[in-house]
């Protein structure tokens, strides 16, 4: 019997960026193997004329209406439209706004875009996202003890990805390739702030993802060897000796997407001090 995957339209309305709704989304979608969604983005709608063909489209084309709109009188009539239209609405803030007053004995702001002001902790991630590209791959080795985090490992084990993540959460993050029979950075040992972790994966997991990486024509680059499984595995067994010896936690990337590492990291960075 054939598989087919059901495709339903998912309207995402915000007053803001939309960065909430898009997760929320995405994470509900996921559980529904069988079924994938056409997303429909619509942020900073702020009033009733920026609304009302956001509204038209949702009857265009019909489906599951996801909401975060501080204005109650905005948020009625998107509930009153979709009733109207058949169609399944949710503000996906209002539940939880509505715990957090019951709890604190508070009503909320009900103020647009709070959580993207521009406050210490916004400064904080983009101090951490200059420091994290300026030490990209081994860069500037001269700093590594201004870093929260150095993550080192393999060639292909997400370390860039990964060290970007955390420094949108305001983690100033380094990244070192661990290169077979090359010593790493000497101001790495002598380090004494960062948390210092390494990302392993299994032989086959690596090798799959050499082989689809772009390589373009960098002269004397050797392909063969570069994907080659005997020798992944002597680069693995490298940087687990050199994490042995140091005493550096190792994090298995082979099924984990950039998100999980950098939950593994951050919940390792208590445990450690």
């Amino acid at each position: 019997m054939e598989n087919r995957t059901n495709f339903f339209h998912l309207h995402l309305i915000s007053d803001s960026t939309g960065e909430t709704l898009i997760s929320a989304g995405r994470a509900a979608s996921a559980q529904f193997r069988s079924a994938q969604p056409i997303e429909h983005v619509y942020p900073l709608i702020r009033n009733r004329k920026q609304l009302l063909p956001v509204l038209q489209a949702i009857d265009d084309a019909p489906g599951i209406v996801l909401y975060t709109i501080v204005d109650r009188e905005l948020a009625s009539l998107i509930d009153e439209r979709c009733v109207e239209m058949g169609v399944a609405s949710v503000n996906v803030l209002e539940p939880v706004m509505n715990a957090f007053q019951i709890y604190l004995g508070a009503p909320s702001r009900r103020r647009v875009g709070a959580q993207h002001v521009m406050n210490a902790g916004y400064f904080a991630r983009i101090e951490a996202l200059n420091f994290t590209m300026d030490h990209d791959d081994g860069q500037m080795p001269d700093d590594y003890n201004d870093a929260d985090v150095v993550i080192i490992g393999i060639s292909r084990t997400s370390k860039t990805p990964t060290s970007i993540y955390l420094a949108n959460r305001g983690i100033k993050t380094a990244n070192i390739p661990i290169v077979y029979g090359v010593p790493l950075p000497e101001s790495l040992f002598i380090a004494t702030k960062p948390l210092i972790v390494c990302l392993i994966a299994t032989t086959d997991r690596i090798s799959q993802v050499r082989e689809n990486r772009v390589l373009g024509a960098t002269q004397g680059f050797d392909r063969e060897h570069y994907t080659d499984r005997a020798a992944i595995s002597e680069e693995l067994k490298y940087a687990r000796s050199l994490c042995a010896r140091h005493n550096w936690p190792l994090i298995d990337v082979t099924r984990r997407s950039i998100e999980e590492t950098a939950a593994a990291i951050v919940a390792l960075r208590p445990k450690l001090r």
